[in-house]
């Protein structure tokens, strides 16, 4: 009875330090939202009126974002997430530094979220199991995402927080603190979830507090309480995955 007692506590201690790791938490949400192999193919989706795709090409990873607006039909690349290039009705066009930066900065957000979790893995990631919580009665693993400053790009100070399904292993809601315009803090409820050849992908609904005062560990609770305001959402449309 003994041997067995100690045998069922060590069992136990052992699962408790599985899921205390989180980069165990992390590599089951990418196997669960069959993004382990995403690096060897190539996407494409639409986004608020414009088709964005990630590609790996001889250059490296190639981010494009295309549109029409008065000045014709826009194509932006970013490749390796820094390196900027436009061009409008096939004629390259020269842009200031500053815009480089913004339009570079808006194409890398809009990949991030649309890939996630896959992304997590990056070498500037830090990553830190913070608790086993509840939210809307299901068990939770909490994970906070921060980056170093060498290739965590320009946004390398913004905090995340990753709620992963406990049974499912997947991603449903996050939390992120960020300093661009003027800072702010925001909460996403995954929605409209669907497998599209065998990836998992979905939608959001994007929340903030109505004070500013909120920190980032109280938006679960806030949320549970119904006393988020909804922002936007976020809908990604037409997902094509390609073969590299």
């Amino acid at each position: 009875m003994i041997r067995n007692s100690f045998l069922l506590l060590l069992i136990t201690v052992l699962a408790a330090c599985e899921y205390n790791d989180p980069q165990q938490i992390v590599d089951d949400a990418i196997y669960a939202h069959g993004l382990n192999d995403l690096s060897n193919q190539s996407c494409e989706f639409e986004f608020r009126g414009k088709q964005y795709s990630r590609s790996m090409q001889n250059n490296g990873t190639v981010y494009t974002r295309s549109f029409s607006d008065s000045t014709g039909v826009v194509s932006d690349s970013l490749i390796n997430h820094d390196q900027f290039v436009r061009y409008i009705d096939d004629s390259l066009v020269n842009v200031s530094s500053l815009w480089a930066k913004r339009y570079s900065s808006s194409i890398n957000s809009v990949l991030y979220f649309f890939q996630l979790p896959y992304g997590l893995n990056d070498q500037a990631v830090i990553k830190e199991f913070v608790e086993q919580n509840i939210l809307n009665g299901i068990g939770y693993n909490k994970v906070k995402i921060t980056f170093k400053q060498d290739g965590g790009g320009e946004d390398y100070e913004d905090e995340f927080l990753y709620w992963f399904n406990a049974k499912t292993n997947e991603l449903d809601f996050m939390a992120y603190a960020y300093a661009t315009n003027g800072g702010g803090i925001r909460f996403r409820e995954a929605i409209n979830k669907r497998r599209i050849d065998g990836h998992l992908f979905q939608d959001y609904i994007n929340y903030k507090p109505a004070s500013k005062e909120i920190t980032l560990t109280e938006l679960d609770d806030l949320f549970e309480q119904g006393e988020l305001i909804e922002v936007s959402r976020i809908i990604n449309e037409n997902i094509k995955i390609l073969s590299h």
